[in-house]
């Protein structure tokens, strides 16, 4: 029977840095990094292209549920609203197979840290810094499980979500 895990948190918090290690843990998996549906130049948010990347990741996430050989579908992504959670599993409710979404949080401190390493790498814009960092509070209170990794290397956040899924800890109902 397939599953479905979502991986949630603000940018630089290391969602995809762990959903690959997560889909070795529970291989055979797939997973999906929502960021990708939104590779474009100019990077241009409208409605419109919010509408188009919100049905690209719908349709992508229904066919690795309805075919494949994969038993684990992994989408992450950054879903600072509880609605964009429901917009994202809503045509996907009717698959009625096992739903695990977890949220990455960590300290201001480690965020702020995370985040000038990337940009001094040159993998992220300077102004991402504040950005995350004020979205940070807003996952703190989702209905979700909550996995502090501020002090964490991303092998322990995929390890100690395998183990949930696994042991079946931390299952939800369908939005």
């Amino acid at each position: 029977m397939k599953r479905l895990i979502l991986i949630n948190g603000t940018m630089g918090v290391g969602k995809s840095t762990v959903a690959p290690l997560l889909a070795k843990r529970l291989a055979p998996a797939v997973w999906l990094d929502g960021d990708w549906c939104w590779k474009m130049e100019p990077f241009t948010v409208t409605e419109e292209n919010k509408e188009v990347v919100l049905e690209n990741i719908q349709t992508l996430l229904g066919n690795f549920l309805r075919r494949g050989s994969w038993e684990t579908v992994i989408f992450c992504w950054v879903m600072d609203h509880p609605e964009i959670i429901r917009q994202v599993l809503e045509p996907l409710k009717e698959e009625n197979i096992p739903l695990w979404i977890f949220t990455l949080i960590c300290s201001p401190q480690a965020l702020r840290q995370r985040l000038e390493r990337d940009v001094a790498a040159g993998g992220r814009d300077p102004d991402v810094v504040e950005r995350s960092l004020l979205r940070l509070p807003l996952y703190r209170g989702m209905d979700t499980v909550q996995l502090d990794v501020s002090r964490q290397i991303p092998e322990q956040a995929a390890q100690t979500m395998a183990e949930l899924v696994l042991s079946g800890q931390g299952r939800r109902r369908w939005p």
